[in-house]
């Protein structure tokens, strides 16, 4: 089935230099659930449901818009690197909140940044592990940005399933716990999720 050719992000970039507001608000929707994957990874187990990470996004959007002359970056690469930066910022003032932390702690943002990375590279693992020669498009996109897109195609289930085994890391056993299922039912749906995913990432290919 054709699908219709995602922007490229690099000419959006360089768009959202020059005109700013409405380029650039259509440059960060390219990472919306990209970043939300990486940030319901980190509240997930952080701060449970205290959070939720679709607010926790749009604070990082609105956080780039105010800061987006200071990027420097040319390639999307650069571009996905700042915004977990700036996520990582969102996050780390979340957790002072519900903590009652009243300074900045340059440490945790680190760590978060750190964090951030690691699950966006666990994303890349999991699309080189669906396809046995990169397409095109993975070739030119961030390959994590890519699998994000793909997941938000996929049902609630599957997304969840897929987040807190390869994102979070957890083992089929809390995987069951923390969606409320058997061990065997989840190993189930996980198999079902990442068919789904395969099919799906070759629709893009």
């Amino acid at each position: 089935m054709s699908q219709t050719p995602s922007p490229d992000p690099e000419q959006l970039l360089a768009r959202a230099r020059r005109e700013g507001g409405p380029a650039l608000g259509e440059l960060l929707e390219l990472y919306r659930h990209y970043l939300y994957l990486l940030a319901l990874a980190q509240i997930g187990w952080r701060l449970q449901s205290r959070l939720d990470a679709s607010d926790v996004v749009q604070e990082t959007f609105l956080a780039a818009h105010r800061d987006f002359a200071r990027f420097r970056g040319m390639t999307e690469a650069e571009l996905v690197a700042w915004l977990r930066q700036v996520l990582a910022a969102r996050l780390a003032d979340q957790v002072r909140r519900h903590l009652r932390a009243r300074r900045r702690d340059a440490r945790l943002e680190r760590r978060l940044a750190d964090e951030l990375d690691r699950s966006s590279q666990a994303l890349e693992r999991q699309l080189a592990a669906r396809q046995s020669t990169p397409s095109n498009q993975a070739a030119r996109r961030e390959r994590a940005v890519l699998l994000a897109g793909a997941l938000q195609a996929l049902p609630a289930d599957y997304q969840e399933v897929i987040v807190l085994r390869h994102l979070e890391g957890l083992s089929f056993a809390e995987v069951a716990g923390r969606m409320g299922r058997s061990v065997d039912s989840v190993e189930k749906l996980w198999v079902r999720a990442l068919a789904r995913l395969r099919r799906a990432l070759g629709d893009g290919s």
